[in-house]
């Protein structure tokens, strides 16, 4: 990203030292001695800030910041005077500056406000344009987010299978978003009109399990006071996800072959056939085919379920999309906890890079929570740091296999801060020129994908 900062001040001596000030500092800075012309530099997609004095001649400071702040409320404004008084500087941070400073300054304090005023408009320009390649990827539905190769994968099998009125299978340990693959699969295709429901097979006790399915009228059985419409019949039209299918008690399982293969329902308690239209998702984290040959599901319904499976990627299998993910998840958790969301040091975005990740995006998702609450992604405690997870045991990557997701991962964020461009990605990596373009063809990259065109 671009660390333009415009600096506006009709005093010429003042220009010039705090220019000097903020480029010793790496800042690049655009001087202007009046409010029009810096006006006229700035828009809604300038990715910098504003440093303004308060008192010149035809528009003032507090004019500039109110027109700024219409083409974009979230542009931080830094105000200047050197005539400030408390009132002034109360009314100021209300009607919206970022901070407000009294001349003389320290160049250090300077130096400090606008780093800090640069780092939230970076954070505020990165979450816009994640909610933009979500909303363009997926039209604001559920999406799978992620650029690596088994996210790619998955994205065009879940457009290929969107419109089918084909049964799924989804197998994916726990945590790595099945249910969201399976409202990928209603939301992009034709049965988004009609309700999707969920139903955790594993969490309805078994006495409950068939009424809550199939629906009951009223009588059917001891407190049957009214008719209960099940999960097939409020999901006709729709998508009913069968969740932890391999929970579902074995008496049960033939009765939902028979829907399966039927495509209807009796209520219990009821002689009337209620035909259905919808499309049945499944997801188990366990074999099924062992689960078959131990008798404790049947092999008939697995082959009726099994018409296509998905295989949902776990996330230590697809790293390079640790930075996005996580990212994504502190957007959701600042807007969610009334908390700004922090930048991230290289040191913990490391860390989140090389690990192992048992408890696969959920777990990286209550590590965004956690670092919004406490500046760590680890978990607190006297020992800290300690892995979270369902418990799923997983064969560690190498030294050379992990060293190579963080330096993928590495050169992929400063292309996207520096928006592609090679002199200040060659200057932030310490890297020549061949040295740089060898990893980029080691790692599949290009330096367009990051560009502003793009």
């Amino acid at each position: 990203m671009s660390t333009t900062v415009i600096l506006v001040d009709d005093e010429e001596h003042v220009r010039r030292a705090a220019g000097q000030t903020l480029e010793l500092a790496d800042y690049r800075v655009e001087c202007f001695d009046g409010a029009g012309a810096a006006l006229s530099r700035l828009d809604a997609a300038f990715e910098g800030i504003l440093v303004t004095d308060v008192r010149m001649p035809d528009m003032d400071g507090l004019k500039l910041m109110q027109r700024v702040r219409e083409m974009d409320p979230d542009m931080p404004v830094v105000l200047v005077s050197g005539h400030a008084d408390i009132a002034m500087a109360v009314r100021a941070i209300r009607d919206g500056a970022y901070d407000f400073i009294e001349k003389p300054f320290a160049s250090g304090h300077f130096v400090e406000v606008v780093g800090r005023a640069m780092e939230k408009r970076r954070l505020t320009l990165e979450n816009r344009r994640l909610r933009a390649e979500i909303a363009r990827r997926h039209g604001g539905g559920p999406c799978i987010l992620g650029d690596s190769a088994p996210a790619e994968k998955l994205r065009h099998l879940v457009a290929s299978l969107a419109d089918t009125g084909t049964d799924v299978l989804i197998f994916g340990e726990t945590g790595t978003g099945k249910e969201l693959i399976a409202r990928s699969l209603h939301e992009s295709g034709r049965r988004r009109r009609g309700n999707f429901v969920a139903l955790n097979c594993g969490a309805v006790p078994e006495t409950l399990m068939e009424s809550e399915i199939f629906g009951h009228e009223p009588g059917a059985f001891t407190g049957a006071e009214g008719r209960r419409i099940g999960k097939f019949e409020h999901a006709n039209g729709g998508t009913l996800f069968l969740d932890e299918i391999e929970s579902m008690p074995v008496n049960l399982q033939v009765k939902l072959l028979r829907v399966l293969q039927e495509r209807a329902i009796e209520r219990l308690g009821s002689n009337e056939v209620v035909p259905l239209d919808l499309r049945v998702v499944a997801a188990t984290k366990t074999d099924l085919r062992a689960a078959c040959r131990e008798g404790t599901f049947r092999e008939d319904l697995y082959y009726r379920l099994s018409v296509v499976t998905l295989d949902v990627p776990r996330l230590r299998e697809r790293r390079d999309d640790v930075p996005l993910l996580f990212r994504y998840f502190l957007a959701q958790a600042a807007r969610r906890l009334g908390r700004p969301a922090p930048p991230v040091p290289p040191e913990q975005m490391q860390g989140l890079m090389v690990h192992d990740w048992p408890g696969n995006v959920r777990e990286l998702q209550h590590a965004a929570e956690r670092f919004i609450l406490f500046g760590d992604w680890r978990s607190p405690g006297p020992e800290g740091g300690g892995p979270e997870g369902d418990g799923t045991d997983a064969a560690p990557e190498t030294l050379s296999a992990r060293v190579g997701s963080f330096e993928k991962s590495l050169i992929v964020m400063t292309l996207e801060r520096n928006r592609g461009g090679l002199k200040q990605t060659l200057d932030d990596l310490g890297l020549p020129r061949k040295t740089f373009y060898d990893k980029l063809k080691k790692y599949g990259l290009t330096r367009r994908e990051f560009t502003k065109d793009g």
